[in-house]
């Protein structure tokens, strides 16, 4: 990423935001940018956390992983699971940018990430501080949570 220049138009009618990109390809910067500027508009994302009869609204930031199980989408935190209706993939689209995907069934808070146990050919073990919960990350996915963990 060579030079970065930001230029603000104001539109007094306007209630939008418009950001424009102009770039020869889209690379490692430009997906890193979208990614701050989505992270920036949903961090007051509201996903609605399901337990018996129970709705819950917790903060993104108590979320430790979301995954597939049974056929389920589930949100764990340290203590408790919670089934959330959205799929994984409007998850994604959803989720701040301290959420990444790390396999088919599992998107990942890095900010919680307390130790990885690397398996060269399969998927490593996530394991988090203070609970005895755990997620796997496919070899797919390795390289990429491993850069965002060292930013």
């Amino acid at each position: 990423m060579n030079n970065i220049k930001v230029r603000i138009e104001i539109e007094p009618n306007t209630e939008d935001y418009e950001v424009t990109i102009k770039c020869a390809e889209i690379d490692e910067g430009v997906t890193k940018i979208r990614k701050l500027l989505a992270e920036g508009f949903s961090s007051g994302c509201q996903i609605s956390f399901v337990k018996g009869d129970k709705e819950f609204f917790l903060p993104m930031t108590d979320i430790l992983f979301f995954e597939t199980e049974g056929g389920q989408i589930w949100a764990h935190t340290p203590t408790e699971a919670f089934e959330v209706k959205n799929k994984l993939y409007e998850l994604e689209d959803m989720l701040p940018g301290f959420f990444m995907r790390i396999s088919k069934s599992a998107i990942l808070n890095v900010k919680k990430v307390y130790s990885i146990t690397r398996n060269l050919t399969g998927a490593s073990k996530i394991e988090f501080q203070g609970t005895p919960k755990i997620v796997f990350c496919s070899r797919n996915y390795y390289k990429e949570l491993k850069d965002k963990l060292t930013l």
